[in-house]
């Protein structure tokens, strides 16, 4: 299995962070999130969006309007980048899939349905649950560094091969380490 991943996070790593969205019309872009997805695109990576939304669990919103919100970060970011979205709905405090970020469970079955060389993968997210998740799954952790969760921020640095607060500077780094190793033609 040669083919590599870029697993992206979504609320604060792809779009603006606006606890349990319901709206898509709400769902803002983060800066450089497009150019870094072509970028990646462009080597050779399959791209995933892998997201806890404990809305649903918690009764908050529906899994439609999660879908919607997914379907417009499609429209906005472009119909041909992504593989696949991944969701868990589990509420944290009652979870029923098991499938909730730390645990790799999202990631798991990313690779079994693609075929993918988790080694040789990337996970994006702003979140400790986020790089925690790709450490457990295998992959390689990037730190998104957002001005959200500080507490998080020495935790996550610990366990990351690479952090930056610019998303075009996380694909091309992405590139490069890929390129270099000749994982990606």
């Amino acid at each position: 299995m040669n083919n590599a991943a870029v697993f992206f996070d979504r609320d604060d790593t792809l779009i603006k962070n606006i606890p349990y969205l319901g709206d898509p019309e709400q769902a803002t872009l983060m800066p450089q999130a497009r150019e870094s997805l072509q970028l990646l695109h462009n080597n050779g990576f399959m791209l995933f969006i892998i997201s806890n939304q404990s809305g649903v669990g918690r009764g908050y919103i529906t899994k439609a309007q999660v879908r919607a919100v997914n379907d417009k970060i499609i429209e906005l970011l472009g119909k041909n980048f992504f593989t696949d979205i991944y969701t868990c709905y589990d509420d944290p405090d009652n979870p029923i899939e098991g499938c909730r970020k730390p645990l790799p469970g999202m990631l798991l079955r990313a690779e079994k349905a693609y075929h993918i060389n988790l080694q040789n993968s990337y996970i994006v997210g702003d979140r400790l649950h986020d790089i925690e998740a790709g450490v457990n799954a295998g992959c390689k952790s990037i730190l998104y560094v957002t001005k959200s969760h500080p507490e998080e921020k020495p935790e996550a640095l610990a366990k990351v091969v690479f952090h930056s607060d610019d998303l075009l500077e996380i694909a091309r780094w992405i590139c490069h380490q890929q390129n270099e190793k000749g994982f990606i033609s």
